[in-house]
């Protein structure tokens, strides 16, 4: 797949700080700077987003990771092997996400919160009061809103990546994961596609 609109030129400053802060300019970021309200108004939700503490940082970064597997967003994919490294996490469960339902590797806290996001992704969502009533037990009512509130912008930004056309960037190559094989029923491609 190739970008559907071409990149758009960023503000010097922002490509910097990009820069820094990745090692590259994100294309997600180039494809929506076509409308600069829009993707400085992403930027921002998306960075109060990730501050949001009242759910453990490895949830939700398997909670994405699944949304990502499940849409078809290669991109994301990619970015939350580089953050899971970054931000100490476990990197060999990160990188059975994709295959979650295979792997033996997650507690079942960690499984339950990965089918919560599968569902909360399926159209229509297929989320039942028993899955509700599991995780909030455990999690407790803050982080319970949270986490739902964070796998719906996740799927916001999965599906606008797949939408426009943005596939993974090589962030990951910069990790020293060992990637799981996608099972069969997996939408996302290659790793580098």
């Amino acid at each position: 797949m190739t970008l559907r609109l071409p990149k758009a030129e960023l503000p010097a400053e922002l490509e910097e700080n990009m820069i820094k802060q990745l090692g590259s300019v994100p294309e997600n970021v180039e494809v929506l700077w076509h409308s600069p309200r829009v993707a400085q108004d992403n930027l921002e939700f998306g960075a109060k987003v990730g501050a949001w503490d009242a759910v453990d940082p490895g949830l939700k970064s398997f909670a994405h990771m699944a949304v990502a597997s499940q849409v078809g967003c290669s991109w994301c994919l990619d970015v939350g092997y580089f953050q899971a490294q970054n931000e100490n996490l476990d990197l060999a469960k990160a990188s059975q996400v994709p295959r979650w339902r295979e792997a033996d590797v997650f507690t079942p806290l960690e499984r339950d919160v990965m089918g919560y996001s599968e569902a909360m992704t399926n159209t229509p969502p297929t989320v039942t009061d028993e899955q509700y009533a599991a995780l909030l037990e455990r999690l407790g009512t803050p982080a319970m809103v949270e986490l739902t509130a964070f796998i719906a912008y996740v799927n916001l930004a999965t599906r606008a990546n797949v939408a426009n056309g943005v596939t993974s960037q090589g962030f990951s190559d910069a990790c020293e994961i060992p990637l799981a094989n996608r099972p069969a029923t997996s939408r996302v491609g290659p790793r580098n596609d």
